[in-house]
């Protein structure tokens, strides 16, 4: 008698609480959503954030408000996020390095992206295109990754590139694709994207993992473009083949924006967010909106944790064997 009460008393218990989770996500939200960003305002972060946080405030009747706490390559706010209440009203918007690199290059991290977040969807990726200058004499005839790569064949350990700085996603880019591709470059770490632009049409680097902003220069004929990062090409290159196309299958990395939520939110609350922040991204206007900032890419969950390990793993294994150190 006393086991069947106890059994009775666990399933009304369970019930409760199915109910009051399933009640908590139908009134969902209450009152304001807190947005934490890790990086400054006006960023590519930070516009994704604004533009989508609008939008989900228009349809599910509360403010979205985003809050900078920029810092450690988006990492104070991932903390803030990782240790916060898991009842919906704390969301972490960041981009992919937040995720898939920071716990391989940085020992003082506190947060573990595994076990402290559940993933929403990504919202936009951006490719890198793989640049060269021609009007550089020593790339006037390199024309495609297969120049590049015979180019550095013949001369090991003497060409450099240039990127970002070191351990950004465009260092780690070249790193893995000198790795596939059996070759050993000089790396030119620069203070930031533009500046290692800068220096490839200064004729300082002979190669570059360039962000979206050098499609208006490759267009212009400052830049010569071998490839792009991403699985797809991209619409505003079209005749510019992938890295994999280009003789490297499975070369997908890009630089992504997406969302988190606190690992214990409540099921019903995550579903949707997923479902409300996919629907804006698809919005013509909202999409048209977040095409400054790359191609607009949408992920189930499942999906979504499923890139972040592939990404994770490649990752690492590219920083241990370059042997890349954060500054």
């Amino acid at each position: 008698m006393q086991r069947t009460a106890r059994l009775l008393a666990l399933i009304a218990g369970l019930c409760a609480s199915a109910l009051s989770t399933q009640a908590i996500a139908q009134k969902y939200p209450v009152r304001p959503v807190k947005i934490m960003v890790g990086f400054s305002a006006g960023g590519p972060v930070d516009v994704v954030a604004r533009i989508i946080g609008d939008r989900l405030g228009a349809k599910l009747g509360q403010p979205f408000v985003v809050e900078n706490r920029a810092g450690a390559n988006g990492m104070i706010a991932a903390e803030g996020v990782a240790h916060a209440d898991a009842d919906g009203y704390t969301m972490l918007a960041c981009n992919s390095s937040t995720i898939t690199l920071n716990k391989t290059l940085f020992r003082d991290i506190r947060y573990d992206p595994e076990r402290d977040f559940a993933p929403l969807t990504t919202v936009v990726s951006a490719p890198l295109v793989l640049v060269v200058n021609p009007e550089n004499p020593k790339t006037a005839d390199i024309k495609s990754v297969a120049d590049l790569v015979a180019a550095a064949k013949a001369a090991p350990g003497a060409l450099a590139y240039g990127s970002g700085g070191n351990g950004n996603l465009a260092h780690l880019a070249m790193e893995l694709l000198s790795e596939r591709a059996g070759i050993k470059m000089i790396h030119v770490p620069y203070r930031g994207g533009a500046a290692s632009e800068v220096g490839i049409l200064a004729q300082e680097v002979l190669a570059v993992f360039d962000p979206l902003s050098a499609v208006p220069l490759v267009r212009g004929g400052k830049l010569r473009a071998l490839a792009v990062s991403s699985a797809e090409r991209l619409p505003s290159l079209p005749d510019v083949p992938t890295v994999a196309e280009a003789g490297y299958p499975g070369f997908d990395l890009s630089f992504w924006v997406g969302f988190f939520m606190p690992k214990a939110t409540p099921a019903p609350i995550l579903e949707t967010l997923h479902r409300e922040i996919v629907a804006a991204a698809k919005d013509p206007t909202v999409e048209e909106r977040l095409g400054s900032q790359g191609v607009v890419s949408v992920l189930s969950p499942a999906e979504y944790t499923a890139k972040i390990a592939k990404e994770t793993k490649e990752l690492a294994e590219v920083v241990a064997a370059a042997n890349i150190k954060s500054d």
